[in-house]
């Protein structure tokens, strides 16, 4: 149960239950000054508290679970498009929309929820993600009969909304929960869970769902699926209603605590999507995460169609294969994290990753048709630790050229970015499979993915978070010299 928190030194330190001892005994911290007075000894600023909170792993792992959650049902439909084809007797571009809208959802909807975060804050967007994500899962349960096809259609778009409100919040979590050392491992565990949920949704419906003949048998084993997909989200519903806090009494950072000194009239959410706008490395970089992500969208759809035009009846290994991609994919991207926690190198680590990415598709488009499973297991790994590893980096140089913006926006604009591209990408990459082949297809995506590493190496590393923190941090000897050691914060221990 041990915390670090910053307090103040000297007469007066903050026990760990909210005491502060003065010398004399313990007293409440409200019975003496507090070291969060904008104002110190001779009128100068005084420095402001932080604390890490024991809470902030519970948050970030209930983000995870109910992301993991929603992303499964973005693929569930896709990785046994065959299936579902012949169960609700529609074409495979039809079953393809059951993944693309998730991205066309996302579009429209983004800016009004990013609004939203920053008005009403996290809790409420975890409350309605969950709310949406736990309707739409009940709706696919009374949609298992051929002809209702439209229900279950709502019941995915209900899933796809509920979206929105998920993917902009890794960055939002870890600005506002976790320290400045942990803030991209942070963003990495959140965005792990819905990597995972993929992963999961890869695996497990093929073996789910198992390619009869019997439509009633068939019904059986889908609505098993959705039964337990709906018993899962009823529960993060509600643990979410339960657990779920909006921020730590005490900012994490130097620069989270200055961010929350700016006045709420003083913020406005139009001249921050313009500041934004105007802010030419993060263009630079929504254009070329869309690109990224946009591809992986575009592999992830598809991957079934791709694998059983040259492995006929390979249902399940396709789904293990797309297992394979996702789960190198959570490697790379923990393993990133840490990394830019460890050397802060955000410019040069996204650049390497993405060249990378670009290798990794050139290899996995050559090697598909050589009708050796085994390789392609191997080639569509190397692929996914590097493209689905790139999304916690972009994230997390995005809060890095936006800071002080709301992480929320910044990681808004990269997600429509990547949802536009994957639509245009998924649509683009289907019609060629089905005129050209595969390998016409996934090359067409390799030109993409050189045009977005390209575009990298024109990104200006401008870390404003890093800076802000390193001044910060500088700002606070000079006040203990020049007034007193209260003004040195210092290390203790502290719970909950």
């Amino acid at each position: 149960m041990n915390e670090r928190t910053a307090v103040p030194s000297g007469d007066a330190a903050l026990d760990a239950k909210g005491y502060l001892d003065t010398g004399a005994g313990l007293v409440a911290d409200d019975a003496v000054p507090r070291t969060d007075d904008p104002t110190g000894p001779g009128g100068r600023e005084a420095p402001r508290p932080t604390r890490l909170y024991k809470r902030r792993w519970m948050i970030v792992l209930l983000f995870s679970s109910y992301s993991l959650c929603n992303s499964f049902q973005w693929i569930q439909y896709g990785i046994i498009n065959n299936i579902f084809m012949k169960f609700y007797g529609v074409d495979a571009f039809t079953i393809d929309w059951m993944s693309m809208i998730y991205m066309l959802t996302y579009i429209p909807f983004i800016f009004p929820v990013t609004w939203l975060l920053d008005k009403k804050g996290l809790r409420v967007i975890a409350l309605v993600a969950t709310a949406l994500n736990c309707a739409g899962t009940w709706i696919k349960v009374a949609s298992v009969k051929p002809h209702l096809f439209p229900v279950t259609f709502l019941g995915q778009f209900c899933c796809s909304c509920a979206q929105v409100f998920i993917l902009g919040m890794p960055s939002r979590i870890a600005s506002v929960w976790f320290g400045s050392e942990e803030v991209s491992t942070a963003c990495s565990i959140g965005v792990f869970g819905n990597q995972l949920g993929i992963a999961i949704g890869f695996l497990v419906p093929p073996i789910l769902v198992p390619n009869v003949d019997d439509m009633e048998e068939l019904a059986h084993h889908i609505s098993i699926m959705f039964y337990i997909t709906a018993g899962v989200a009823t529960f993060l519903f509600i643990l979410v209603v339960i657990v779920f806090q909006e921020r730590p009494k005490l900012p994490p950072t130097l620069a989270q605590a200055t961010a929350r000194s700016i006045p709420a009239e003083d913020y406005s959410y139009t001249a921050s999507i313009l500041r934004l706008l105007r802010n030419r490395p993060f263009i630079l970089l929504i254009i070329t995460y869309g690109l990224n992500v946009g591809c992986f969208y575009a592999v992830g759809t598809l991957l079934n169609r791709m694998i059983i035009e040259h492995y006929p009846g390979e249902e399940v290994n396709a789904g293990r294969i797309g297992l394979t991609i996702v789960i190198a994919g959570m490697v790379g991207s923990l393993i990133c994290g840490i990394w830019l926690d460890k050397t802060k190198t955000y410019k040069q680590t996204t650049l390497a990753v993405y060249f990378m990415s670009l290798v990794g598709m050139i290899v996995y488009a050559s090697t598909l048709n050589l009708g050796h499973l085994w390789v392609v297991f191997i080639t569509a790994g190397s692929l996914g630790f590097f493209m689905t590893g790139y999304l916690p980096l972009g994230f997390e140089f995005a809060v890095e050229l936006t800071y002080p913006e709301c992480e929320g926006t910044s990681s808004g604009l990269l997600n429509c970015s990547a949802q536009v591209f994957g639509i245009i990408f998924t649509i683009c990459q289907g019609k060629i499979i089905d005129g050209f082949g595969t390998l016409p297809g996934n090359i067409f995506l390799c030109v993409f993915l050189l045009i977005g590493a390209i575009l990298t190496g024109f990104i200006k590393s401008d870390l404003r978070r890093q800076n802000a923190n390193r001044v910060a941090k500088a700002a606070r000897p000079s006040d203990h010299h020049a007034e007193s050691p209260a003004a040195a914060p210092i290390i203790s221990e502290a719970k909950f």
